[in-house]
């Protein structure tokens, strides 16, 4: 990344503690994984974006996250 500028999104209380005891390797990881996310100018990023959110999905439903209880936090 050449350069970079902080933005700021709203997090669990329980995953904002895990990032601010994460390594800077990790952190370091979440921004890349954030950049590949949203970097809408990168169409080879696409299958791995499409796995990660794959992945991301399974382990929230695996958690007990439904789609009422989705759409519920969506909408606070």
């Amino acid at each position: 990344m050449d350069s970079t500028q902080e933005i700021t999104i709203k997090v669990s209380p329980k995953v904002a503690a895990a990032y601010q005891n994460s390594t800077e390797q990790e952190k370091q990881r979440l921004q890349v994984l954030v950049n590949l996310f949203l970097d809408r100018d990168t169409p080879n990023n696409t299958d791995l974006l499409g796995a990660i959110m794959d992945q991301i999905s399974d382990r929230a439903q695996e958690r007990g996250l439904t789609p009422e209880i989705l759409e519920s936090i969506l909408h606070e």
